[in-house]
C-alpha cells in the first residue's frame, strides 16, 4: 500500500499519496468545511474526520474506504450541567481537538479530547461515546483555564503501547494528567514545569501548566517530549519529572513537536517568535531537531523559506511517519512541506492549501 498523508484544513480534508516516487493530491473531502482533526485507524483501515461547522455544530465523519465515501457518526455529548455548579465552563461540545486509537487489544476503542476540556471514549468505533467522569468530576478541573481558545481543551492523548489502560493527557491550560487504570482515576504530573504567565507563588503548580503539545515515544514509552508555552521539555521517567531544554536557538517558543517512532532520543520542534507575534523568528522558517535526547539541536532550513515567511505551525500540523524519516509540516498560510530524510531537506508539496490545522500519516 502506498504511503498516505492526510491534511485537515480550514476548508476541507486533502489526501496526499506517494505515487511513482512523488506525492500528489488524490482525494478531497468536505471542501469549504473546517476539519479540526483526522485519524487513520491502522487496526481497521477506517478514517475519521472531525468538522467544526459553526452554527451547525461539531460533526464526526467515518470512512471505510479511505475517503471515497463518508458516513456521519455520533459526536461526544456532555451531560446537562447541574444548577448552581461552580464550573464556569460550558457543558457543550465546541471542538474535537484530538482523536487517538486505543490499544491493539481493543480494536474498536477510540479516545477523543474536546474543548471544553472533556475526555471521551468509544468502544464501538465512534458509533457512541461516553464521557470520562473521573477527570470531568476531578475537583481541580474547575481551575483549568482557556489558552488559545476561550475554554480549556484536551489536545494530547498518549496511549501507552505496552498497556492501553495507561493514558497521558495534555490540557491547555490544565497541565499533564495520567491514568493507569483505563480512566477510573487520574493524577496530575509535571514536576519541573513552570508557568511564567502566573504569579510566582503558583508558577510550578501542576494545574497551571500550559503544554502546547505532548508526544510519547513508541520505542521507549517512558520518554515524553513537550512543547510548552514557556519552552521545551523532555521526560524520561513516564512524565513524573521534566527537564527543560534551554539555550536552544533561535527560540524555545512554539506549538508542534514530533518524536521519531524508532528512536526516543530524536525529536523535532518548530520555533517561533514569542506569544505576542507567533511568527517565524526573523521571518525564516526552520525546524530544530535533537538526536541526543535534547542535549544539542540542529537547525534544519533547506527547502524552507528564509525570508518574509509568516507561517505558524499549529500543534497538530507536524507529523512523522512510521519510518522515522518522512516528516510533514503544514502552516497557517496553507504551505505544506515534506522531508524524506528526517528534515535535512524539505520539498514544497503545496503553497496554496487553506490554513492547515493538522497533518497525519497513514
Amino acid at each position: 500500500m502506498p504511503q498516505r498523508l492526510w491534511v485537515g484544513t480550514r476548508k476541507g480534508l486533502f489526501g496526499f499519496e506517494q505515487i511513482a516516487g512523488g506525492w500528489s493530491v488524490t482525494s478531497r473531502s468536505f471542501l469549504g468545511d473546517p476539519v479540526s482533526m483526522v485519524l487513520h485507524d491502522s487496526r481497521t483501515n477506517r478514517l475519521y474526520a472531525a468538522l467544526s461547522l459553526g452554527h451547525f455544530g461539531t460533526k464526526l465523519q467515518r470512512s471505510d474506504d479511505l475517503g471515497t465515501t463518508w458516513r456521519e457518526i455520533a459526536v461526544p455529548v456532555f451531560p446537562e450541567k447541574p444548577s448552581e455548579h461552580p464550573d464556569v465552563t460550558p457543558w457543550s461540545l465546541e471542538l474535537i481537538w484530538s482523536l487517538e486509537l486505543g490499544g491493539e487489544d481493543h480494536p474498536d476503542v477510540l479516545w477523543c479530547g474536546t474543548s471544553p476540556g472533556g475526555l471521551f471514549r468509544s468502544e464501538d468505533g465512534g458509533d457512541s461515546w461516553s464521557l470520562n467522569r473521573a477527570i470531568w468530576e476531578e475537583p481541580r478541573r474547575v481551575a483549568w483555564e482557556g489558552g488559545g481558545y476561550d475554554w480549556p481543551g484536551v489536545h494530547s492523548i498518549c496511549v501507552d503501547p505496552r498497556n492501553d489502560d495507561h493514558v497521558t493527557l495534555g490540557v491547555s491550560i490544565g497541565g499533564v494528567w495520567q491514568t493507569r487504570d483505563g480512566g477510573a482515576s487520574w493524577h496530575a504530573k509535571g514536576k519541573g514545569l513552570r508557568a511564567d504567565y502566573t504569579p510566582p507563588e503558583i508558577a510550578y503548580d501542576n494545574e497551571q501548566q500550559d503544554p502546547h503539545r505532548i508526544v510519547q515515544s513508541p520505542s521507549d514509552p517512558d520518554t515524553f517530549w513537550m512543547q510548552h508555552h514557556n519552552g521545551m521539555w523532555v521526560s524520561v521517567d513516564n512524565a513524573e519529572t521534566w527537564r527543560e531544554l534551554s539555550n536552544v536557538s533561535p527560540s524555545t517558543f512554539g506549538f508542534a513537536v514530533a518524536v521519531d517512532p524508532t528512536n526516543s532520543s530524536r525529536a523535532w520542534f518548530v520555533p517561533a517568535e514569542n506569544d505576542e507575534s507567533r511568527i517565524p523568528v526573523e521571518g525564516a522558517m526552520l525546524v530544530n531537531r535533537t538526536d541526543d535526547g535534547g542535549d544539542t539541536f540542529t537547525q534544519l532550513r533547506r527547502g524552507l523559506p528564509q525570508r518574509d515567511a509568516y507561517d505558524l505551525i499549529y500543534r497538530h500540523a507536524m507529523d512523522i511517519a512510521a519510518d522515522g524519516r518522512t516528516l510533514a509540516l503544514g502552516s497557517t498560510t496553507g504551505s505544506l512541506w515534506l522531508s524524506e530524510d528526517g528534515g535535512e531537506v524539505f520539498a514544497t508539496l503545496s503553497a496554496n492549501l487553506p490554513p492547515i490545522f493538522c497533518t497525519r500519516f497513514a
